[in-house]
């Protein structure tokens, strides 16, 4: 059974993308998606990471496409892999601060600035519970 389960894996369409933590003061943006198999779950903005594009970049580009504002990247967090139903995420989290630019919703239903005690007050991906615990052990005064 655990060879089926490593064979699966490999078999399984891979996928890896960037997430932005976007903080602002004492609060972190969640974004709520606005189509597809997770809609209506919450998640941190981001996406998949183009042929000879950085991580970085990546974040950035996905960032301004999806909320039309441009951000700082402050730190790496942490890099999370979650096997999905259909498909393996390889997700790289990153601390990030609003650069410049007013929160335009172009590709998620919601939007809300959560404080540390209200993180776990909306229903995440199961990725970004992770990345989620992972915050919470890193001191960001």
């Amino acid at each position: 059974l655990r060879c089926h389960n490593i064979y699966m894996l490999f078999k399984m369409k891979q996928i890896e993308v960037v997430a932005a933590i976007i903080k602002h003061g004492k609060s972190y943006l969640a974004t709520q998606r606005g189509y597809g198999e997770f809609e209506s779950l919450w998640e941190f903005p981001g996406g998949k990471i183009k042929c000879n594009e950085s991580k970085e970049e990546a974040l950035k580009r996905e960032i301004k496409e999806e909320l039309n504002i441009n951000i700082n990247i402050i730190q790496q967090l942490c890099t999370i892999e979650h096997t999905y139903p259909r498909f393996h995420l390889k997700m790289h989290c990153f601390i990030c601060s609003i650069a410049s630019g007013t929160i335009e919703l172009i590709e998620h239903k919601s939007a809300k600035w959560l404080t540390e005690n209200e993180l776990e007050s909306v229903e995440w991906l199961p990725a970004d519970e992770v990345a989620i615990s992972q915050l919470l052990k890193l001191d960001l005064q």
